[in-house]
C-alpha cells in the first residue's frame, strides 16, 4: 500500500473546516444553546452562503446575456435560475445583505424572513430551511455570519459540500457524546 499525501487543496480545506468549527463551537459555548439548537442554524448559514455563491454566478451569466438578448432581461426571473438548478434569492435573502446588517437590527428575525423567502421562491425547499435564528442575539448571530463568510466564494462546490458534511459530522458527535445517535439528518433538497 502506498501513502499519498493530501493535495494542497485538501489540506487547505481541512484547515478551514477546523478553524470554522472551532469558532462555531466557541460561539455555541458562549450562547448557552445545546448542539441540537445550534446545528440547524449554523448549517443553514453555510447552505445560504453556498446558494448565494451559485446565485451570483448565474446572475452574472444572465447579466452578460442580457445585452445580446432580444427577449429582455431574465436577471430577476426565478425560472431563469431554476432552469440551471440554482436557487433564486431575492435581495433580502442574500448572504451579503444579511452579513452587512448592523448589530442594532434584529438579525435573527431578518434571517428567518430570508429563509421563508427562499422557500417561497424555491418551492422544493418548503418547510426544509431552519427558522430558529431568533434563538441567537444579534451580536452572536453577526459573529456567526462573519465566520461563515470566511469560506471563500472561489471554493468549488465539492469543497462546500465537504465543509457542510464536516459540520454535520461534528454536530452529530457533539450531540451523541455518550454514544447516542444524532437527530441531525441531511436532506437531499437541503444540500443539493
Amino acid at each position: 500500500m502506498h501513502w499519498i499525501a493530501p493535495s494542497e487543496k485538501d489540506t487547505a480545506t481541512a484547515a478551514l473546516e477546523k478553524r470554522l468549527w472551532d469558532a462555531a463551537d466557541q460561539l455555541r459555548a458562549n450562547s448557552g444553546l445545546k448542539a441540537q439548537e445550534y446545528s440547524a442554524p449554523v448549517l443553514g448559514l453555510i447552505f445560504l452562503l453556498f446558494a448565494d455563491v451559485r446565485f451570483a454566478a448565474r446572475r452574472a451569466e444572465l447579466e452578460s446575456a442580457k445585452s445580446s438578448s432580444r427577449r429582455g432581461s431574465r436577471v430577476d426571473d426565478p425560472a431563469a435560475y431554476h432552469a440551471e438548478g440554482v436557487l433564486y434569492l431575492s435581495p433580502e435573502a442574500r448572504f451579503g445583505y444579511l452579513l452587512n446588517r448592523p448589530e442594532a437590527e434584529n438579525i435573527g428575525v431578518m434571517v428567518n424572513e430570508a429563509m421563508r423567502d427562499i422557500e417561497k421562491h424555491n418551492p422544493q425547499l418548503a418547510g426544509v430551511l431552519p427558522k430558529t435564528y431568533y434563538l441567537f442575539d444579534s451580536p452572536l448571530l453577526k459573529q456567526l455570519l462573519k465566520k461563515v463568510s470566511e469560506i471563500p466564494a472561489s471554493m468549488d462546490y465539492d469543497a462546500f459540500g465537504r465543509i457542510y458534511e464536516y459540520f454535520l459530522g461534528e454536530f452529530a458527535m457533539s450531540e451523541g457524546q455518550g454514544g447516542g445517535e444524532s437527530s441531525i439528518r441531511p436532506s437531499a433538497s437541503f444540500v443539493s
